[in-house]
């Protein structure tokens, strides 16, 4: 007890270094009290109660270390003050006791020497990697998140309209022109794909978020890609591809995001998607992604992912928020007959959703104008596709009603999520008989949570893409079409899943398909998901 033992000295050189006389000292008490044996018990203390405000400490004192002592007429004077020499003669006692106890600790330290040094041992070096990871740490308020994803699978195609031997499909004439299209090759080969998204996410307060997502992929041209002639299909959100072509690494979302008092939250940035400045996406399906004309609420027109430069602004109080905002797909151009903002070749879409939504019910009301070239979400017919989003004269105003419900805990009961959206197409100028005037959409989902092992989910899902009920003049369309999915999401880690699915569609041309003949796809793929 070295340390221990130098704190009393110092305490008698402060005494007599302060000048005290012997008055002040009060020797004949300091001696007194000295040569008092150390008390066993409190009750041998006159004038110590159990309700005083300090008889615990001192039956603490007594009964771990036996240090406590007394005046010659049996009582402790608690409340009276004391030298400093009274109170070196208590802290003495109490020295010398520890010191016994310490002895005994110190055999128990010899025998455990090894283990001890081994643990102080681990100790230094995990303090040593600290202090490196925190020396070497690129940003102490930027977090990391990342998701790789690999997709293999492949389709198989039935129906009159296939020609097997030169394995492609026939379409219809165009509506319009009435000239005949050439057929389309069949993507029905085995493909294995993938899609990696990192994700920055840097808070400068606390409540703000500056959001840098870097992607890449190559979906292009694998089996469950874009085909722009057929229904437009992935087993991922398109993955990013620059300008340069697949497997390049580039900006995929850059936007910043910031609370600004009363409920309100503003989004601001140069790339930045028009799910990002929604208070409630209406939708608790699916765990895991298989064809994206799922993912879209069942109004993939009005929720169209529409990607580019981009403001929004959003209230919400407990479960009710009104969204607000505009994206344009073009605005990074400096040419206002190609691009630019708020021009008519912005590639823009405005969108305000009226949503309530809690952890098991919620509703969402949204309507959303559509400029041609923007990011349309898949999940079209080839059909309408081609009339809302490349025919620079048309303008739609895409309306969705889409909510979700899900029990308090796992069992039979599935979650539920449902939507519809409907359409109506104009014109800046007069087009020909047969353009397209309204188009509608719908999905049911079903989810159910712990199946056959915990943390394993199985769903299926049904709907129509956004398909044409409605043309310009007296054609009626014939542009419907049903797709499923089923799919089993096997966790086997807490970051890595593994998810089989099945996929199905009665009529991926739509309108395009040639009349009298039936043309339909089957798929399978297995994904596997590593997030980290």
């Amino acid at each position: 007890m070295p340390a221990a033992r130098l704190a009393l000295a110092t305490l008698l050189l402060a005494t007599v270094a302060g000048g005290a006389n012997a008055a002040d000292l009060n020797l004949a008490g300091v001696n007194a009290y000295a040569r008092q044996d150390q008390v066993t018990s409190l009750s041998q203390f006159s004038d110590v109660k159990p309700t005083d405000w300090a008889y615990q400490a001192l039956s603490n004192l007594v009964d771990r270390y036996g240090c406590v002592a007394g005046y010659p007429n049996g009582s402790f004077r608690g409340g009276q003050s004391m030298t400093r020499y009274e109170a070196a003669a208590l802290l003495q006692a109490c020295l010398d006791r520890v010191t016994e106890t310490t002895d005994e600790l110190k055999r128990l330290m010899d025998e455990f020497q090894k283990e001890l040094a081994l643990l102080r041992g681990r100790v230094d070096g995990l303090e040593a990697r600290v202090g490196a990871l925190e020396a070497t740490q690129f940003s102490t308020t930027t977090k990391l998140s990342g998701l790789a994803t690999f997709v293999v699978g492949s389709n198989v195609f039935r129906g009159s309209a296939v020609n097997s031997g030169a394995n492609t499909v026939s379409r219809r004439a165009n509506e319009l022109t009435g000239q005949p299209r050439s057929p389309v090759p069949l993507p029905n080969g085995t493909t294995l794909n993938y899609d990696l998204q990192l994700t920055f996410d840097t808070s400068f307060n606390g409540k703000d978020r500056l959001r840098t997502n870097l992607r890449s992929g190559n979906f292009g041209r694998s089996v469950f890609g874009g085909d722009p002639h057929a229904l437009a299909l992935s087993t991922l959100e398109i993955a990013f591809e620059e300008d340069t072509g697949p497997d390049v690494l580039g900006i995929d979302k850059l936007f910043y995001q910031r609370p600004i008092g009363n409920g309100f939250t503003a989004t601001l940035g140069p790339r930045v998607g028009q799910e990002d400045m929604l208070a409630l996406w209406p939708s608790v399906y699916p765990s895991d992604t298989i064809l994206n004309v799922m993912t879209v609420n069942g109004a993939p027109a009005a929720y169209t992912k529409n990607l580019g430069a981009g403001a929004g602004l959003w209230w919400q109080k407990n479960a009710l928020s009104i969204s607000a905002n505009y994206v344009a797909a073009n605005g990074d151009s400096a040419d206002s007959s190609a691009g630019g903002i708020a021009t008519a070749s912005s590639g823009a879409s405005g969108t305000v959703q009226l949503a309530y939504g809690n952890e098991r019910l919620g509703l969402a009301a949204i309507y959303t104008y559509l400029q041609p070239e923007n990011n349309f979400v898949p999940g079209t017919t080839p059909f309408t596709h081609s009339a809302i989003d490349h025919n620079g004269k048309a303008r739609t105003s895409a309306f969705g009603l889409s909510g979700y419900l899900q029990p308090s805990a796992s069992g039979w009961l599935p979650s539920l999520s449902l939507g519809w959206g409907y359409n109506t197409t104009s014109y800046v100028a007069p087009q020909p008989a047969g353009s397209l005037s309204t188009s509608q959409s719908w999905m049911v989902g079903l989810q159910w949570t712990d199946v056959l092992v915990k943390g394993n989910d199985f769903g299926m899902a049904v709907g129509q893409p956004v398909f044409a009920t409605a043309l310009t003049g007296s054609k009626t369309p014939d542009d419907g079409g049903l797709a499923w999915e089923w799919w089993y999401k096997v966790q086997l880690t807490d970051n890595i899943t593994i998810t089989p699915a099945l996929i199905y569609l009665s009529r991926p041309l739509g309108q395009a398909t040639p009349i009298g003949e039936r043309f339909s796809q089957f798929g399978g793929l297995v994904k596997t998901s590593f997030s980290f």
